[in-house]
């Protein structure tokens, strides 16, 4: 199946690239497309541990099951004042 990856902010300068497509196999998870995506990057990177993902629009757990289209954002934790 096949995924599209957004990455936003941070994530985006570290993958160099705020759009991923990943093919995974059926029944893969969320986490299961995060690892494929920190392998497929323009630039090696790694996912900080408090990732925040969504799947069309719907905040999820890494342990969500993912579908054929779906499309999966990124959100690295927020700082600032």
């Amino acid at each position: 199946m096949k995924i599209a990856i957004k990455l936003f902010a941070g994530l985006r300068d570290r993958a160099g690239t705020g759009d991923l497509s990943v093919e995974l196999d059926d029944g893969a998870t969320v986490a299961d497309a995060i690892d494929e995506a920190q392998r497929i990057g323009p630039r090696q990177w790694t996912a900080p541990t408090s990732l925040m993902a969504a799947v069309n629009n719907e905040y999820v757990e890494f342990s969500g099951v993912l579908s054929d289209g779906d499309e999966l954002a990124l959100i690295p934790p927020v700082s600032g004042g």
